[in-house]
């Protein structure tokens, strides 16, 4: 009996590990890692708007950070999240951009891939947003070179620095793919 109990506690481990990295993916401010967007990208639009009554706004612009060995091929699409849920996509060196409500907030940002070791590279940051204020976040994409390997980081930058970034970037579109 203590043998098939023990069985059972070593098959059922890895779900209740997978189910305890949902939910901290989630409290860092990922949304679910099944989710996956087309983005469509408008170079030509560059504009920074003001929040709306009561609320703030927050953009996430990407830079991707080739070095000079690094052959690109394509574009990379980074998922951003917010308190658990996702509020878009981005695709290549965008931004995108949307309201919230004041408080404290958990903001994420994901490598969307097929390839399991990139569905990890991810990065986080807080935010204590205020109602009328504007917030900008950087995702940085660090491509895989001889020296370093892939990362993907989240930082925020002051408002000079994020709407030069955003000067910079096109506006990403996105749908959920079904």
């Amino acid at each position: 009996m203590q043998r098939i109990v023990f069985g059972l506690l070593v098959l059922a481990l890895p779900v209740f590990a997978q189910d305890q990295s949902t939910a901290l993916r989630s409290a860092a401010g990922c949304g679910p890692a099944k989710t996956q967007f087309s983005v469509k990208v408008d170079k030509k639009q560059h504009a920074v708007a003001q929040s709306g009554a009561g609320k703030a706004l927050v953009y996430v612009i990407v830079q991707e950070k080739p070095d000079n060995l690094t052959i690109k091929i394509g574009d990379i699409t980074t998922r951003v999240g917010l308190d658990g849920n996702w509020m878009g996509a981005n695709y290549g060196e965008s931004y995108l951009s949307f309201a919230v409500e004041p408080g404290e907030h958990h903001v994420c940002t994901d490598w969307q891939s097929s390839i399991k070791e990139r569905q990890n590279l991810s990065g986080a940051a807080d935010l204590t947003a205020e109602a009328g204020k504007t917030y900008y976040f950087q995702t940085e994409v660090f491509l895989a070179t001889q020296e370093h390997q892939e990362q993907v980081r989240l930082k925020a930058v002051d408002s000079a620095e994020g709407i030069l970034l955003v000067s910079k970037a096109g506006k990403s579109t996105w749908k959920e793919k079904k």
